[in-house]
């Protein structure tokens, strides 16, 4: 019989192969298994797989050599080799291992790693590892348009599976957008979780617009705006910062719904109308540069950050300016008085004129009323004409004061722009800035002398001139002409006022008799109808002046033939 000692070791040894072969069987081929690295040489890398002999792998499938004790994941190959041995694979458990843990991505959302080996068509090959490739079309590559794929090959990123299926062979689809957008999302929302309003952040500087700058702060961006790169005027931003620069920039606006970050250079710096009323105030005469030129009016700018608004009406005294450029240049050192400003808006008002003498206070003096002279005229209008007196400095000629005694009623038919005029001064008004002057004021007015030497009820011979609806205007002495209406042109009762004007022709003498006459209002009426009551008064008062004589042979036949002959 055996000793006890020997029998309870040949029983723990018939249990430890009991349990290995157990342990043996519920081990799969194909499947994966741990193991402790206990040795290392120049060709295998042995592993204590708590079975019955260790297994052994290749030092070539490894890509960095484990240290004893690493645990090394492997796949059972076979249970039992030609000699007994346990046969496993490293390569293969890492491709299981890889593909798994790509199923699990694609699943969950997670990023891969991968690396852009070549350009396609349509996109980029992929290489994630372990032989397995994938496609990333072109319009899935970046958050902005890719217009040179080349510069993408080399590129080690991470990308999100968009599809994984297998037709015949595996075929996996990226999109490393998705994953960008992931991140920019991240990112944003995490800014605005931890940035307020006035704190310092760093950027660079992306691209241009007619209004600022694009800021990238990590993938999403922020506005630069002109206005708030300097407290003064800019005109062009990349005076104030180059693309691709990074750059220091105040937070000074955060909007998470409408995600709109608004940046800021300037407020690097102390606000300059804070200390405004230190340095000006109204009726200063100040020194400044034009800016910016507008229809109505230019803006100079005092300091860094101030600039004012010298109005059009406040550029010149005397000058009728049409847009400021017509006296300014950009550019162009000035003088001007501050004539008022508004902190809070950041409005200053500056008068240019107020700085030069005005011409118009001593203007009365200089052309008082009577003043003669020969001026240019610079427009004509319907109404007369502008006649200019010196720069700046235009009188108004009225139409009625071109002419005592003619009808003007075409001003360039007697005047011409450009050419002179004798004229004289014949009203003025400093406040208003307003001077008229007359050309028929040079000569005696004919209207007072005609007046005195035709009264009302006298006699007048003149021509026609003109024909109207209405009448005829008649031309008589000194030029004047007169109208006699249609219904002063009939001689009777009985005769038709349009049927009488249709028999006058222009250029027609004719007499006629003074009905009214007014010569402030230039106003002459004439009548013929009235001239020939008169006559007939005259002759029967003459026939019967003969009749009380006793000259029985005057008849009324003869009065008639007298009148005939007359």
């Amino acid at each position: 019989m055996p000793e006890p000692d020997a029998f309870a070791q040949e029983s723990n040894q018939n249990q430890l192969q009991e349990s290995y072969l157990k342990t043996l069987d519920q081990l799969e081929e194909g499947g994966l298994i741990k193991g402790k690295v206990i040795q290392v040489d120049s060709e295998y890398v042995y592993l204590d797989l708590g079975l019955k002999s260790e297994g052994k792998v290749l030092v070539e499938e490894f890509r960095e050599v484990p240290s004893i004790g690493d645990t090394v994941v492997t796949v059972l190959i076979k249970r039992e080799g030609r000699h007994g041995e346990v046969i496993i694979s490293k390569k293969k458990a890492d491709m299981k291992v890889f593909w798994k843990s790509l199923r699990e991505a694609f699943n969950s959302g997670e990023p891969v790693n991968g690396k852009v080996t070549k350009t396609v068509k349509g996109g980029f090959e992929v290489d994630l590892g372990h032989g397995a490739r994938a496609f990333c079309p072109i319009s899935k590559m970046d958050v902005q348009r890719v217009n040179d794929p080349e510069k993408y090959v080399g590129l080690e990123s991470l990308f999100i599976i968009d599809r994984l299926y297998s037709e015949k062979k595996i075929n996996i689809v990226l999109t490393r957008r998705l994953y960008l957008e992931r991140l920019i999302e991240k990112n944003r929302t995490e800014f605005f979780n931890t940035v307020s309003i006035g704190d310092t952040v760093e950027g660079c500087i992306k691209n241009f617009t007619s209004f600022g700058t694009f800021v990238d702060l990590g993938g999403f961006d922020g506005l630069l705006h002109m206005n708030d790169m300097s407290w003064g005027h800019v005109t062009r931003p990349k005076d104030y910062v180059k693309k691709g620069q990074k750059i220091e920039l105040k937070v000074i606006r955060l909007d998470p719904e409408g995600k709109k970050i608004n940046l800021s250079l300037k407020h690097f710096q102390l606000d300059p109308w804070s200390t405004f009323e230190e340095k000006y105030h109204v009726n200063q005469i100040i020194k400044g540069r034009i800016t910016r030129l507008t229809d109505f009016g230019a803006f100079i700018e005092i300091e860094e950050g101030i600039e004012g608004l010298a109005h059009i009406s406040e550029l010149s005294w005397v000058k009728r300016v049409k847009h400021p450029k017509d006296l300014l240049r950009v550019g162009d050192e000035c003088e001007a008085m501050i004539l008022g400003y508004d902190i809070p808006q950041g409005r200053i008002s500056l008068g240019l004129k107020q700085v030069l003498p005005n011409a118009w206070d001593d203007i009365a003096i200089k052309y008082a009323l009577g003043t003669k002279g020969r001026w240019i005229v610079k427009k004509t209008t319907n109404m007369g004409a502008f006649v200019e007196l010196e720069e700046g400095i235009d009188a108004f000629l009225h139409v009625d004061d071109l002419s005592w005694a003619r009808k003007i009623r075409n001003v360039n038919t007697v005047l011409t722009e450009n050419e002179p005029i004798d004229a004289v001064v014949i009203d003025i008004d400093s406040e208003e800035r307003k001077i008229r002057v007359g050309v028929k004021q040079l000569e005696e007015n004919p209207w007072m002398k005609f007046s005195d030497e035709f009264p009302q009820s006298s006699i007048v011979e003149g021509e026609i001139t003109y024909k109207t609806d209405f009448g005829i205007f008649v031309k008589v002495a000194g030029g004047i002409e007169g109208l006699i209406h249609k219904n002063n042109l009939i001689e009777s009762k009985g005769e038709n006022p349009d049927e009488k004007l249709a028999t006058y022709k222009i250029g027609d003498k004719l007499r006629a008799i003074v009905n009214e006459i007014n010569p402030n209002k230039q106003k002459l009426s004439l009548s013929i109808r009235e001239l020939r009551y008169r006559e007939e008064q005259a002759e029967i008062s003459k026939y019967m002046n003969n009749k009380e004589e006793g000259e029985d042979s005057y008849t009324l036949a003869d009065m008639l033939e007298d009148k005939q002959d007359s």
